[in-house]
């Protein structure tokens, strides 16, 4: 009767033990940590945000752009309506096509500057170090999400500017896109973290 009692005692153990597997495996392996990451996401976009104000308060970009060297770059929507009917999983694989391409315009942006030795972007180097960085966050948010990555297609880019002031109104025009993603970028990572359980 004992050896009943026993082998009782050892099945029921093994049971709770398998139902509190199951219970554990169905939760996120860290909960807590989503909400930071995505503190880490906004601060990261406002500070690329605030690098890429002030690059445009440089008096050379004083002037206004009549046309559009830069054919591929991400369209950016900045309607508030939008927001609301963001999902998350195919938000965070836009976004990160999205930097992706403006990586890859920049990249090219700062192999003009130096082929030419200009100097009319400075901190460039800077600024694509950042986007990197937040690259690197966002795939990692990404993979905890199991969001798909969307295929970045090689940029359409423009001939290479032959004069200084070429230079200048591409890097303006290419600023001036990142600002607006940035800042709606922030926008995005501020509604997604609102969204997600306390």
């Amino acid at each position: 009767m004992k050896l009943l009692g026993d082998s009782s005692s050892s099945l029921l153990l093994s049971l709770l033990l398998a139902q509190l597997h199951l219970l554990a495996s169905a939760f996120p392996a860290h909960p807590r940590r989503i909400q930071p990451d995505f503190d880490k996401l906004t601060n990261q976009t406002r500070h690329l945000l605030k690098l890429t104000q002030d690059l445009l308060k440089d008096p050379v970009f004083g002037a206004e752009i009549d046309h559009h060297r830069f054919k591929s770059l991400p369209a950016i929507s900045s309607r508030v309506s939008d927001l609301t009917s963001l999902e998350f999983k195919p938000t965070l694989s836009q976004l990160h096509a999205d930097l992706k391409s403006f990586e890859h315009h920049f990249e090219w942006l700062n192999k003009i500057t130096r082929k030419q030795h200009q100097s009319s972007v400075p901190k460039l180097t800077d600024m694509i170090s950042h986007i990197k960085i937040l690259i690197n966050s966002l795939q990692r948010q990404m993979t905890r999400a199991e969001a798909p990555r969307i295929p970045v297609p090689s940029p359409s880019l423009p001939p290479t500017p032959a004069f200084h002031w070429e230079v200048v109104q591409s890097s303006q025009e290419l600023l001036q896109q990142f600002r607006l993603f940035c800042d709606w970028a922030s926008r995005v990572f501020l509604t997604l973290k609102s969204r997600l359980p306390a």
